[in-house]
């Protein structure tokens, strides 16, 4: 090689040499304790920040001082000690999304807890976003088939919609979620289960159920344990929020359930304790309330120059003894489109789900409701009602007039028919069917204790000999003259038989 032409190159070489010095703002750990880190000498760090300490662990920036920086630690802070070095990123705090992550079980910063091997995604969605404008939504016009009876005829979902379930522990609040999920089978709706503070057993239970009834195929869980730090706990939420908004983009449509809020607002306090932020009422931050707001805002139906996806949201809230008056669920109350109040008098008594329909309520789901939905269960609101007011009067009463007693026994089987076990999502043209001869009164000469035997029998009669009366219902989605003399042919066959077999 010519000796002229590779001193012509090294002196290119040098013309073009550009020396790259790699800068990093460095800081200090001055405190460290309790999965929070107070940090010295990164004074121009951003709000919600990633940091990384000396041994890798990620930390978030949360109280931004004069002369220092409160950090929350995402993991193990054990091996963190006072005088680490801690490293800015420049990225607010991200999760990863994408496909990928359907059917896997991952904590909330995107890393698999499953065991299924890692996950590849090329995207990164910020945990904290500003709730879609005004201009950007559109009114609740499609509904979300819960596949429980109560709940679909008379405090029903919309696409779009935040609906808060609420009651002490062990009222069913989880499964009526985790049932919401099995029966979204079919529908076009992909599921985020976000598991707050929650035993991890009890998540291999509900993971194991899904699996089982083939709802994982379109289900993400993100669990945040018991065991875990409270930061974990805390970020969880807006973590399975980012996944859905990153499906909403794609003009999908999510259901975002949220169990529980009420341990998400005690990680929130415990965080903010440790950060010496001054508590309020219940020794909660002044801003819990708009913990919870900046996060269920988050759901919308978004107009079709938005691409029309939707994010429902079905955050839960545990009380103590049924105090719907405390602090954190009269702030979710207020900021969610309804609530469904599940009762522990009711649960002990056997109605499960243990719905009280008196302080359940759905500000904007009856506008998605199906019109075949909306006739049959228009009445039956009203029948309850008159039930539960009569039922307490009757019992100071013997001789009733024959139309209260109609009344009475009328809400007796209304009663027993909207009673459903769990993990038995039912279709919207199996509810309509049901309540159809309930609300006119084709079940009142069965006996009580016999009616969900009579109702179980009905079912596999319409599945197996009237399959075209369901479908019918399915298709119209309204009940026309002629699916009135369908379904009332049907239920008059039926009881021919029922009765001879009797």
């Amino acid at each position: 090689m010519n000796k002229d032409y590779i001193i012509d190159q090294l002196k290119k070489q040098i013309e073009n040499f550009q020396s790259k010095v790699p800068t990093e703002k460095v800081g200090k750990v001055l405190e460290i304790g309790d999965g929070v880190a107070k940090i010295s000498g990164l004074s121009d760090l951003m709000a919600s920040e990633m940091v990384e300490f000396s041994d890798g662990i990620i930390g978030v920036a949360l109280n931004l001082e004069e002369d220092q920086v409160g950090a929350m630690i995402l993991g193990d802070y054990a091996g963190i000690k006072e005088g680490d070095t801690v490293k800015a990123t420049g990225r607010i705090l991200s999760i990863p999304v994408g496909g990928d992550m359907i059917g896997r079980v991952i904590d909330p910063l995107g890393q698999p807890l499953d065991g299924k091997g890692n996950i590849v995604t090329e995207k990164f969605y910020p945990v904290e976003k500003i709730a879609p404008g005004v201009i950007t939504r559109q009114s609740v016009n499609q509904p979300v088939q819960t596949g429980i009876k109560a709940i679909d005829a008379m405090i029903p979902v919309g696409r779009g919609q935040r609906e808060l379930i609420i009651g002490d522990r062990q009222t069913g609040k989880t499964a009526i979620a985790i049932d919401t999920i099995i029966n979204q089978r079919g529908q076009d709706m992909i599921c985020v289960y976000v598991a707050i503070g929650q035993k991890e057993s009890k998540i291999a239970r509900i993971a194991a159920e899904l699996e089982k009834a083939g709802a994982m195929e379109y289900t993400t869980i993100v669990l945040a344990g018991a065991s875990d730090p409270a930061a974990f706990s805390f970020i969880a939420p807006y973590s399975g929020c980012a996944l859905g908004e990153y499906f909403m983009d794609q003009g999908k449509d999510v259901l975002v359930i949220y169990d529980d809020l009420s341990k998400h607002a005690w990680s929130y306090r415990q965080i903010s304790l440790i950060l010496k932020r001054p508590p309020g009422r219940e020794a909660y931050p002044g801003d819990v309330f708009y913990l919870h707001s900046r996060l269920l805002e988050r759901s919308a139906k978004l107009n079709k120059d938005f691409g029309g996806g939707s994010i429902t949201a079905l955050p839960i809230i545990e009380t103590q003894a049924g105090d719907v008056s405390a602090y954190i669920p009269t702030n979710v109350i207020s900021i969610t489109d309804g609530q469904i109040y599940l009762e522990s008098d009711l649960f002990y008594k056997g109605i499960r789900p243990a719905l009280n329909v008196g302080l359940s309520v759905s500000r904007v789901g009856s506008a998605a409701q199906t019109k075949a939905m909306k006739k049959v269960a228009g009445k039956l609101r009203l029948d309850l009602a008159q039930f539960r007011e009569l039922e307490a009067f009757a019992q100071f009463g013997s001789d009733l007039d024959e139309n209260t007693r109609k009344q009475i026994e009328r809400g007796k089987r209304t009663v027993e028919i909207l009673k459903q076990g769990q993990y038995e999502p039912m279709a919207m043209e199996n509810q309509v069917a049901i309540l159809y001869a309930l609300t006119n009164g084709f079940i009142d000469d069965v006996a009580v204790e016999k009616v969900k035997t009579w109702e179980n029998d009905f079912h596999k009669y319409l599945k197996s000999s009237q399959k075209k009366v369901l479908d019918m219902i399915a298709e119209k989605k309204e009940l026309t003259d002629e699916v009135v003399a369908a379904i009332e042919k049907a239920i008059r066959e039926f009881k021919e038989i029922y009765q001879n077999g009797s």
